[in-house]
Parts: C-alpha cells; sequence; structure tokens
C-alpha cells in the first residue's frame, strides 16, 4: 500500500452542536458523566447496557465467524432471537454502498424492537466506502460523497452522553462494535479476558505518552484532565517517549504514533484499552486475513488486541489529525470507571465516528458489580 502523508488538520467550521459539546467539555468531565433520571424513570433504565440489550451478527459462511460467534453466545448466555446470521464471501476487506444496503436491510429485519446494540462476529469487512463498518451500523447510513475526506464528519448524537443509557430507544443509534478476531483461537482469548474484566475493580495504570509524532501527539493536551482520574489502586501517568516497555499493570495506553514499539512487552489486564492516534489503524487486516500493517508502515489497531488488551479503534481513511475523529482518553476512562461497559464509554468518547472502527469485547465492564454465579452467568475461562 503506498505510504500515505498525515497532514495537519485544517480548520474545522465551527457547528453549533460542536461548539456546544466544547463548551459542555469546559465544566469538567464529571458534569459529562453523571447520570440523569427523569422523574417516574425506572432504576432499571438507568443501568448500563447489558448482555440482554445486544444482538451478534455473524457471517454463516465464514467458520471464524462462527467459531467466535459460538463462543459468545455461550459467553454472555445470548437468547436465539439477539443472533442473527447474515452470508457474504468471507475475506471482503470493504464494502460496496449497496452491498451494505442490502446486509443492513437483513440484520434490520432480524433485530428485536428491544436491542440497543450490536457486535459483529469478524474482523473484515471494516470499511463500507469511507466509512467504518461499525458506524455503518450503528448509524443505519453510508454517505454518498467520499471526495474530501479530512474535512468535518457528522456528529454524533452519542457523543458525551452520560446520561442516554439507552441509545437506540433514545437517539435512534446502536453503537457497534467488531468482535474482531483473525483466528477463533485469538476471538475465544478476547471474549474470555472480556469476561474476566466483569467486576474486578481492577488495580492498574493509565499510561499516556507524549511523543515525538507532532502530527500524532495532538491528544497530548488533554492528559492534564486525566490525572483526576487517580485513585487508590489506580493510577494516571504521562510519559514522554515513544514507547512502553515491561509494564506489568496496563489498563490504559494512549499514545500518537505510526507503529507502538515493544508492544508485546507489555501486560495488559483484562479490560484494558489501547489506542494509537494514527491514519490507518483502523484497516485491520490484509488479504491473508491477519492483521496487517499495510506497507505504509501505520499499526492496525488489531495488533493491539493481539497483545492482550480488550478494546481499541483506528480509522479506515485517512482522517487527517482532527481530534474529534479519535477517542477522548478523558471521557472513556471517566465512562469506564463510573460501571459502564466497554461499548458504551468508547462510543460516547468520539465526537466524530464516522471513519473510525471499534474493536473489542463490547460488554467488558471492569468497573460494575461483579457477576453473579449460576446457571445464567455465562461460560467463564476454565468452565
Amino acid at each position: 500500500m503506498q505510504r500515505h502523508p498525515h497532514p495537519r488538520a485544517r480548520p474545522l467550521p465551527v457547528l453549533p452542536c460542536v461548539a456546544a459539546a466544547s463548551a459542555v467539555l469546559l465544566l469538567g468531565i464529571g458534569h459529562l458523566v453523571g447520570s440523569v433520571i427523569a422523574p417516574g424513570a425506572s432504576e432499571a433504565a438507568n443501568t448500563p447496557l447489558e448482555a440482554r440489550h445486544l444482538a451478534l451478527v455473524i457471517n454463516a459462511a465464514d467458520p471464524v465467524s462462527e467459531a467466535i460467534g459460538a463462543r459468545y453466545i455461550q459467553a454472555r448466555g445470548l437468547e436465539p432471537r439477539q443472533v442473527i446470521r447474515v452470508r457474504f464471501p468471507p475475506g471482503r476487506l470493504t464494502l460496496s454502498r449497496a452491498e451494505f444496503q442490502a446486509l443492513h436491510q437483513e440484520v434490520r429485519r432480524q433485530t428485536p424492537p428491544e436491542i440497543q446494540a450490536y457486535a459483529l462476529a469478524w474482523a473484515a469487512p471494516w470499511r463500507v466506502e469511507c466509512v467504518s463498518i461499525t458506524s455503518a451500523f450503528a448509524f443505519g447510513r453510508v454517505r454518498s460523497d467520499c471526495g474530501d475526506t479530512c474535512r468535518a464528519t457528522p456528529l454524533s448524537p452519542y457523543y458525551a452522553r452520560g446520561d442516554v443509557r439507552r441509545p437506540w430507544s433514545a437517539l435512534g443509534v446502536r453503537p457497534t462494535m467488531l468482535l474482531a478476531a483473525s483466528t477463533a483461537e485469538a476471538g475465544r482469548a478476547l471474549i474470555a479476558r472480556g469476561l474476566a474484566a466483569d467486576g474486578t475493580t481492577p488495580p492498574g495504570t493509565a499510561y499516556l505518552l507524549s511523543t515525538s509524532d507532532e502530527a500524532r501527539n495532538r491528544r497530548a493536551e488533554r492528559y492534564d484532565d486525566l490525572l483526576r482520574a487517580a485513585a487508590p489502586g489506580f493510577r494516571v501517568q504521562v510519559l514522554r517517549g515513544d514507547g512502553l516497555q515491561g509494564a506489568r499493570d496496563v489498563m490504559l495506553y494512549i499514545t500518537g504514533l505510526t507503529a507502538v514499539p515493544d508492544l508485546t512487552s507489555n501486560r495488559f489486564r483484562p479490560g484494558a484499552v489501547g489506542d494509537h492516534l494514527t491514519s490507518f489503524g483502523g484497516m485491520l487486516t490484509g488479504p491473508s486475513g491477519h492483521a496487517d500493517d499495510g506497507g505504509n508502515g501505520q499499526m492496525s489497531a488489531l495488533r493491539w488486541l493481539e497483545a492482550g488488551a480488550t478494546g481499541s479503534y483506528g480509522t479506515v481513511v485517512e482522517p487527517c489529525n482532527h481530534l474529534s475523529k479519535f477517542p477522548n482518553p478523558g471521557l472513556l476512562l471517566a465512562y469506564y470507571r463510573r460501571g459502564d461497559t466497554l461499548i458504551e464509554s468508547y462510543w460516547r468518547s468520539v465526537a466524530m465516528p464516522e471513519q473510525g472502527v471499534f474493536i473489542g469485547e463490547p460488554l467488558a465492564r471492569p468497573w460494575g458489580p461483579r457477576p453473579l454465579a449460576g446457571k445464567d452467568a455465562g461460560w467463564r475461562p476454565g468452565v
């Protein structure tokens, strides 16, 4: 793949909704994270998403998708009505707009009305025209004009909405995440990490790297906000350098580089998130079906999961380095640590997610209550 430059972002128009979101950010993360319970609303409707709110989409033509899906059904105790099977040739990296519309129509036909989010049991396809497949499923649309991918994309109505617990019911959005793995074994390992994370209130560290790559280091200006997230048993470290080596307690690893050195030397705790701001991290796989850095030196986000992380994110086209197109680590961590699931926390942290693909185990919930034991608790590692 031809190497592409990562130009500085051109000035964005100040959209009213973006300006409003920015103004809210000035009030502090705590304001955004706080839940609002409407008078008369039930307590159950004010809880994070659960397995019963998720639909799993499996490509029945792909044995790896079927294997990952089967394990996830068992792990999270999904009912048959929550499992949607479609069929398309495996190995496709991208879909056309028409192909997606046909696929999405079939998925919508099989989706129960109470479903609030989707998990897609594959690593590819990861793109539809010039948008990520997770955004295409979430919003149910694909832009017709793909000319300039550096321009601003629509603001997500789910961005920074800590008060919205049921995104489909409230906003008409079904946040979507890929259960991304190139092999059934890797998929089972990802699912095991998500299950192992639940309710553990894990001790660990958020590592925030300020790198030498000026274009990709723009999130470093937000790092000071994250220092407030430190608590007994949970540390936040801001480090200057291009790599982290030998860390044993990673819960969050945020950096800005084309590729992350020494990634596999670190130990990620179950539920951990890793994220590097680069142009093509969302190009997850190549023709081989495995993680592919595309020959342009920009690391696939799938490498984070292969190294032991439970969630990651990357863009599928050249986005330019607009911060709004990448996760806000302060929001991500604040929602995650208040007890929300990975899919809720990650999706709420990206203002303009159209070009970004979310990958990982969507229901991982390290800071939620410990799951109940019993016949309905689902599969656990070693059982």
